[in-house]
């Protein structure tokens, strides 16, 4: 999974867009609808197709967005597409087929494949039911999901109130998250001075261990965060990136954290935020945002501003 690596053979971007993806052609939507509709009926599922997802008989909706970006962004390209729908919607069917996993698994066992989530309000469904849920920032929410061997399944409410106490059951989906793996990190540096680390990995809770990252910084870089906090990011949900707020380096940093994120999120299957974060003792304050033309900027707060300050009088005091 590289940081910014090049892309498969795609149609070129003058070929007329796809009216919901644009990151597709307007062929390559619809090629993916037709593939994913023949991929259904093969299982013996009738879909009705929409723009941005498909419903069947018994009225129960798939989002094609992350199959949609999941196929532009695989690296064999469009050769690849049929294996991969196919086995999308092969996994789709079998969850759908499959007991309740909370009805069925053993409560040990539930526990054990419990984890908080990060996910982007959009992801979720305007559903009382995940009122539990807190908000790390605008547009994001924390949920607890499950993680079985074919699917994550994110748990409302009342299916948790099935597994005990909300708050026990999340200091256990949190020591879960701490002892997830580290499966890929890499540093990124640029000729301005602006560096930061990139934590990568195929787990669904890879940009979730932004609720744990002071012990995840500790192991990628054998230091944890100061009081001052860290910069961090989570375009998508397989990686989360940061850089410890220390000194000076922080103001190229911030600028080319902003970008990458804004950059990784666009195309990304499971995005979560195209924005940088200001991360201080556990708390998340936004950072960029965009305009209404789309134009990325940076957004400094009280806060920060007085951070900022007193670390270049120190720079400028050595």
């Amino acid at each position: 999974m590289g940081l910014f690596r090049r892309g498969p053979k795609r149609d070129p971007r003058e070929a007329p867009r796809d009216p919901v993806f644009e990151f597709l052609s307007e062929e390559e939507g619809r090629q993916l609808r037709g593939l994913t509709r023949e991929a259904f009926a093969e299982r013996g599922l009738e879909v009705t197709v929409f723009a941005d997802h498909m419903t069947d008989s018994a009225n129960r909706h798939y989002n094609l967005y992350n199959l949609a970006a999941g196929c532009h962004n695989n690296e064999r390209g469009q050769r690849a597409w049929a294996s991969l729908i196919r086995d999308h919607v092969d996994k789709l069917v079998r969850a759908m087929d499959a007991p309740s996993a909370v009805e069925t698994l053993p409560t040990d066992e539930l526990w054990a494949r419990l984890y908080p989530r990060v996910t982007s309000d959009d992801n979720l469904p305007d559903d009382p039911a995940f009122g539990y849920a807190p908000v790390p920032a605008p547009g994001l929410r924390e949920v607890l999901a499950l993680d079985l061997p074919e699917s994550v399944q994110t748990l409302p409410g009342d299916a948790l109130a099935q597994l005990g106490d909300i708050a026990e059951l999340r200091l256990r989906a949190m020591n879960n998250l701490r002892a997830l793996p580290v499966e890929d990190h890499d540093v990124v540096k640029q000729d301005d001075g602006a560096t930061f680390r990139v934590v990568l990995g195929d787990s669904f809770f890879t940009a979730s261990r932004v609720l744990v990252l002071d012990d995840l910084a500790e192991r990628v870089s054998g230091e944890g965060i100061g009081p001052d906090g860290a910069l961090v990011a989570m375009p998508f949900r397989h990686m989360l990136a940061f850089h410890p707020v220390v000194g000076v380096d922080v103001i190229p940093s911030l600028n080319a954290l902003a970008a990458f994120a804004a950059y990784r999120h666009e195309e990304a299957p499971g995005p979560v935020s195209p924005y940088v974060y200001w991360w201080r003792r556990g708390r998340l304050t936004q950072l960029s945002e965009r305009d209404d033309d789309g134009q990325l900027s940076i957004v400094v707060g009280a806060e920060f501003q007085a951070v900022l300050e007193r670390l270049l009088d120190e720079d400028e005091g050595h």
